[in-house]
Order: structure tokens, then C-alpha cells, then sequence
């Protein structure tokens, strides 16, 4: 039996159908068509599916699409400023952290949750933030670099 949802969704309110047991990734990807939250594990293990939920990264693979109503999500598609790439997605891009781009969106929700959180972090708080997110191209030295340049304003040279 489908179930009425009503949530924010990248700023606005939104309002769709979901079925039982039908995850949030799924909600996004197949009935909302916002397919920048990739599917990489489906057990919660990857972090390619990193949304913010109410201020908090969570993996999409492991939330029941009910679970989200009355709640706030923010996905890949929306942190862009003023029609720009986030200031993540610009330090990323500078530091050359980004391969395939398979596991980007979801190391740029991480990250973004946490300087939403903590906007100086510590070396130690971002390998933290990050410690979900899986990426088998660029290893994570350049990563941890763009979001501390990130923090920093993007003022660091590369």
C-alpha cells in the first residue's frame, strides 16, 4: 500500500508516494530522478549514497523512504551557491581529488555535513567525517586537503 510523504527536498517542500520498504535511494534515484546519489554497496559500507538528513550525513541505501517525512534532505544536487560548485566541490576539483567521480557526491555530502557542523575541523574530524566514504582512485590525501582548504575559504594554493 503507498503511503503519502511530504518533506524539504533541496529547499523545497516536497510531496510523492512511497511503497513499504522502499529506500530512500531508491525514492530519489528512480521516482524523483535526482540520480547524483550513487548506488555502490546497498549495505551502508561505501558511503556513494551519503545525503544530508536533518543536518546529519546519512547513507540512502539505509533509510526507509517513510522515514523522511516531516524531515528536512539535502542531496548533491542541492548544494549548489548562486548557480556555482559548492566551495567542496571547487576545493576537490583544485586538488585533484576526484577520479572516476563515482564516490564524489557522496564524499561532498560528508563533508559538507561536517563544516556545516564544524567549520574548522581538525585533520583527525575530517578523516573521521570521511571514514564512511570509499574511494578506490585518488586515495584520500587530496581529499582531506580540499576539505580543509574548504574550511579555509578555498584560500589554500595547491
Amino acid at each position: 500500500m503507498m503511503k503519502e510523504i511530504e518533506f524539504t527536498l533541496n529547499g523545497t517542500r516536497t510531496r510523492t508516494e512511497t511503497q513499504p520498504g522502499e529506500r530512500l535511494l531508491d525514492l530519489l534515484r528512480e521516482r524523483l530522478g535526482l540520480t547524483g546519489t550513487k548506488e555502490g554497496c546497498g549495505i551502508g559500507s561505501c558511503g556513494a549514497c551519503t545525503v544530508i538528513l536533518d543536518g546529519k550525513a546519512v547513507n540512502a541505501c539505509l533509510v526507509p523512504a517513510q522515514a523522511v517525512d516531516g524531515r528536512e534532505l539535502v542531496t548533491i544536487e542541492g548544494i549548489m551557491q548562486n548557480e556555482s560548485l559548492h566551495p567542496i566541490q571547487d576545493a576537490l576539483i583544485r586538488h585533484h581529488a576526484i577520479q572516476c567521480g563515482f564516490c564524489t557526491p557522496g564524499l561532498v555530502m560528508s563533508a559538507k555535513a561536517l563544516l556545516d557542523e564544524n567549520p574548522d575541523p581538525s585533520r583527525g574530524e575530517i578523516q573521521r567525517a570521511i571514514a564512511g566514504n570509499l574511494c578506490r582512485c585518488t586515495g584520500y590525501e587530496q581529499v582531506i586537503e580540499a576539505i580543509q582548504d574548504a574550511a579555509k575559504g578555498g584560500k589554500t594554493q595547491c
